[in-house]
């Protein structure tokens, strides 16, 4: 952060949205990397990055201990897995050894890092030749400290995610999802892949395996629930813990935590529900160096840390025990008011904790929308903050002195850090985004909380226009850019975000809205939107927007809302259902009609709505009644809809027949189709011709001219606003 602030009487006057700005378009999505998945393998870091001038792509990054970072996977590789759709948890690294989940043929793949052993005595030799080392690395255009990609699992209808290795036994143990039969819900699994050189791999070339590699079918090695996830083997490898769940709950409903011991020859035996049910969520179970297992539960209202102790039998120790197997205990002797350790399980591989000595954790936890930094002294049962500004974001790693995470605030953008726990000092491995910000022109959000419904109170951030070169006319009051965000189970977090800067620097007011049923705020604000979905949330956007408007900060005439994905169904519902309020609204893959969506969903959310809404098909008038394409007739606002043409969540026919709706009443309406595009938008050319026709849309329908040249886009019914 930098630069000089310009005093009042410097700045030139000028309307609300008609500012020119630092931020572009191009610049958002050119300064826009996706950084996520944090992990540590002896001295290295490893990340990865979502690469917008890539075509999105995700590719794995390692940074030694001399602070040079360097892609391990190879130009034609994107890691990313298809389990849940939303995925996560795509690769996991142990003792220089890489294993990646594959984007294209969902297949898992190994690499061998410079400084392993040419033999590797617990996997075998895993690469061929120096020579084909070295040809690889030409190949690929640069010189790569590492070996050539090694397909580790067939070809065929699976995808796999969330490993951990199991080195006693040579084998990864992993989420599968088995696609292979046609029509079928796809089954989920924990499986083995065996790391041995003798399992029936095929021959190889100089840069990766053959397409028709011989490779073994893993084993299953625990099946049954409609979901899996977080294997985690014990220090000693003696025991393996997951958690599994059934339709219709989700993980952040109700998830169980189970322990079996595993024998020499890899089975489980002795399966024990340890914690968890259909109302209590456990979160990322993992093993503590003393053999325990630590977890997040919301059994009291919010996710708190526990610790489950286990003698070698898996017997329990004390009479303080749960299920007559194992004592549970907080880890934690005084509760930390209004505070969760945990997160809606949207993706694998998100942490909240890590374990560095018998001793310690290095934790993140949420407080009323707000994240902290924090150690845990496991003797005493105390927890301390940790000296940063930072917001640890949804991943978290850690050794005896530092934590390593991907941290943001709201005036600095997400980046991959190291944060020493004593001082707080914090060294930058990479950021989203290296362009410098002019701090005049950075809008840091306000924390707001507002009456809605039913004599509750709802939370959200307030972004004020904010320039350093331009002031408005003195009577005049910006446009509100109301975001609802997706999930419906998620939470806006404050951080420096470009896609809402490239807003507030041209003059427009943001307020991104923490509705009930978002996370961060405890189990009953999340629970506010069960079975009414589409009101609650509703309802909690227009009342922002009206407590801004009545505080006399925005101009009630030039409201809008946009959201994507389930922000689009709000942002859809609130169009539809309460005309006269927005004079506009940007649709981003949204849901128009719920009761499609529970016919034509994949299957981690395909009894999702069962909670939302309620059961399908007894539930079916419900669902048509909270349907925005059945009430189209209601609209009276201009709408923008922006849809991928590969959705799989959401499939472009939602999108379609709610742009021919608006067209047919003769509102006006643009709808933007975008190839290779998934749920999510990901390529830099779309992310630029999104923002830029969303610019373009709001100028034309509330009467302003945007600075800049601008493409113009194909708008049906089009009338220019008087205002």
């Amino acid at each position: 952060m930098g630069g000089s602030v310009p005093r009042p009487s410097d700045r030139r006057q000028r309307k609300f949205g008609t500012w020119a700005s630092p931020i572009s378009a191009r610049t958002v999505a050119e300064q826009g990397l996706r950084l996520g998945f944090v992990a540590l393998d002896g001295d290295d870091t490893y990340w990865l990055e979502g690469r917008p001038a890539q075509g999105g792509r995700n590719v794995l990054v390692r940074c030694g201990p001399d602070g040079v970072a360097s892609d391990v996977t190879p130009p034609d590789h994107n890691v990313r897995t298809r389990v849940h759709e939303y995925g996560g948890g795509a690769f996991v690294v142990s003792d220089s050894v890489v294993y990646y989940s594959n984007f294209d043929d969902q297949r898992v793949y190994r690499i061998r890092v410079a400084g392993s052993n040419e033999q590797d005595p617990a996997y075998g030799p895993i690469t061929g030749s120096k020579e084909q080392d070295r040809v690889y690395a030409q190949d690929a255009g640069r010189v790569l400290p590492f070996g050539p990609p090694e397909a580790i699992t067939p070809i065929g209808a699976w995808s796999y995610a969330d490993a951990t290795v199991d080195t006693r036994r040579r084998r990864l143990i992993c989420v599968r999802e088995d696609h292979t039969v046609p029509g079928r819900e796809a089954v989920t699994t924990l499986v083995s892949i065996s790391l041995d050189r003798d399992s029936g791999f095929g021959a190889r070339d100089s840069k990766i395996r053959p397409p028709t590699a011989d490779c073994l079918l893993p084993t299953v090695v625990a099946s049954g629930h409609d979901f899996y996830s977080t294997p985690r083997v014990s220090p000693d490898g003696s025991k393996l813990s997951w958690l599994a769940w059934r339709h219709p709950q989700m993980p952040w409903d109700g998830t169980e935590l189970w322990v079996a011991d595993i024998t020499d020859a890899g089975s489980l035996r002795n399966e024990t529900l340890v914690a968890g049910g259909a109302r209590e969520s456990i979160y990322q179970p993992g093993w503590l160096l003393d053999g325990s297992l630590c977890f997040a539960s919301d059994r009291t209202g919010w996710w708190e840390l526990y610790r489950l102790r286990c003698n070698s039998k898996g017997k329990r120790q004390n009479a303080n025990t749960e299920r007559g197997v194992c004592p549970i205990e907080p880890v934690l002797r005084t509760p930390l008011p209004e505070a969760e350790f945990g997160r809606p399980q949207w993706l694998f591989g998100w942490a909240t904790w890590a374990s560095v000595d018998a001793g310690h954790l290095v934790v993140t936890f949420v407080r009323r929308g707000r994240w902290t930094l924090a150690t845990i002294d496991l003797v005493k049962g105390t927890l301390a903050p940790v000296a940063t500004d930072l917001e640890p974001l949804e991943w978290l790693a850690a050794t005896a002195t530092e934590a390593v995470y991907v941290g943001a605030s709201p005036t600095s953008p997400p980046a991959v850090v190291r944060t020493n726990l004593e001082t707080g000092v914090t060294t930058t491995l990479r950021s989203s985004a290296t362009m410098a910000f002019d701090r005049a022109s950075v809008s840091v959000p306000e924390a707001i909380e507002f009456p809605t419904g039913e004599d509750l109170t709802a939370h959200a951030l307030y972004y004020p226009p904010r320039s350093g070169e331009y002031v408005p006319p003195p009577d005049e009051r910006p446009p509100l850019i109301v975001i609802s965000h997706g999930g419906p189970t998620t939470q806006t977090k404050a951080q420096l975000d470009l896609q809402v800067q490239f807003w507030t620097t041209r003059g427009f007011a943001v307020v991104d809205v923490n509705y009930g049923g978002s996370s961060g705020y405890g189990r009953a604000y999340r629970e506010r939107l069960n079975g009414r979905w589409g009101i609650v949330d509703v309802d909690d956007c227009l009342n922002a927007a009206r407590y801004l408007v009545e505080r006399g900060t925005v101009d009630a005439k030039r409201l809008v809302i946009r959201g994507g994905s389930a922000g689009g169904y709000t942002t859809l519902a609130a169009l539809t259902f309460h005309p006269g309020v927005f004079a506009a609204g940007a649709s981003y893959y949204g849901v128009s009609d719920a009761e499609a969506l529970a016919t034509d969903t994949h299957k981690f959310e395909a009894r999702y709505l069962d909670g939302l809404i309620g059961p399908y098909p007894a539930s079916k008038d419900v669902y048509r009644a909270r349907s925005p394409i059945h009430f189209a007739e209601r609209l009276s606002c201009a709408l923008i809809f922006f849809q991928g043409l590969e959705d799989r969540i959401v499939p472009p026919s939602q999108s379609e027949r709610m742009a021919a709706a608006v067209r047919a009443k003769g509102l006006p309406v643009a709808y933007l189709t975008f190839e290779g595009e998934q749920h999510g938008f990901r390529k830099a050319e779309t992310i630029v011709r999104c923002l830029e026709a969303e610019l373009y849309f709001y100028g034309a329908v509330l009467g302003f001219a945007p600075d800049g040249p601008i493409p113009p886009i194909e708008m049906d019914n089009q009338r220019r606003s008087s205002q």
